[in-house]
C-alpha cells in the first residue's frame, strides 16, 4: 500500500479542495435591475516560503491543480469522493515534501462536518495502517488545536516498515467558513525530526490565506 519516494511515503496524506473562478470586474446590471455580484474569490494557497524551513534545501512549489495529489493515503480516501478539490505540491532537493488540498462546500455546517470527519480519520489513521499491512507499524499523535478562523488541528504520524524504513508526517486540518484545507508535511525520520512549531505556523498561514 505504501511506496517510498525521496519525500518519504508516496502514499501520504492529504485531501481536499475546490473553488469557483474569481471575476476581475463586476458585471454592469441593466437599468432598474438588481446589481450582479462578482463570483466568490478562489481560496488562496501556501507559497514555498510558508513551509517549515529546511536546514539544507529550499522549497519549490508546483502550480495549483484541480483534483487531489496522486498518492492519497487510505486514512482519508473514503472521505474524498464527491468533492471538487484543488491542491498544490511542494518539494525540496532532498527527502522532504508537502501538499495542501482545499475544498469549498455548500455551507459552514457541511464544512464543519467535513473538518470533523478528517480529524477523526487522522486520529484513527495509525490503527488503520497497521490493520491494512502487517509489515507496517504506525503511531499517531495529536498536537492540539490552533485558534485561527473557525479552527485548525495538527496531527503527527510515524510509520515504520518491518525492514527498518521510517517516515514522519505532520498533517493539519483547518477551516474558514465554508472552506476546509488539509496540509501534509513529511520526510524520512521519526517524531524527533518533526518541526511541530514551524508546521503550526504554516497551518495558521494556510487557513488565513483561504480568503
Amino acid at each position: 500500500m505504501f511506496k517510498r519516494t525521496r519525500a518519504g511515503m508516496l502514499t501520504t496524506l492529504t485531501a481536499l479542495a475546490s473553488a469557483g473562478l474569481a471575476l476581475g470586474t463586476v458585471l454592469t446590471a441593466p437599468a432598474g435591475a438588481a446589481p450582479t455580484s462578482a463570483a466568490p474569490k478562489a481560496p488562496g494557497f501556501l507559497a514555498a516560503k510558508d513551509l517549515p524551513p529546511h536546514p539544507s534545501s529550499s522549497w519549490t512549489a508546483d502550480p495549483v491543480k484541480d483534483g487531489v495529489p496522486e498518492a492519497l493515503i487510505s486514512c482519508v480516501r473514503d472521505t474524498m469522493p464527491g468533492y471538487d478539490s484543488r491542491y498544490r505540491e511542494f518539494r525540496t532537493d532532498l527527502d522532504t515534501g508537502a501538499e495542501q488540498v482545499t475544498i469549498v462546500v455548500g455551507s459552514t455546517a457541511k464544512a464543519k462536518a467535513l473538518a470533523d470527519r478528517l480529524n477523526k480519520d487522522m486520529r484513527t489513521c495509525a490503527a488503520e495502517i497497521e490493520q491494512s499491512d502487517p509489515e507496517l507499524r504506525a503511531v499517531g499523535r495529536d498536537y492540539g488545536a490552533l485558534a485561527v478562523e473557525e479552527g485548525a488541528r495538527v496531527h503527527g504520524l510515524h510509520i515504520e516498515t518491518s525492514w527498518g524504513a521510517t517516515d514522519i508526517h505532520l498533517v493539519s486540518v483547518g477551516r474558514d467558513g465554508r472552506t476546509v484545507t488539509l496540509v501534509r508535511w513529511g520526510q524520512m525520520g521519526d517524531f524527533s525530526d518533526a518541526p511541530v512549531k514551524a508546521f503550526k505556523k504554516t497551518t495558521v498561514t494556510a487557513v488565513q490565506k483561504l480568503y
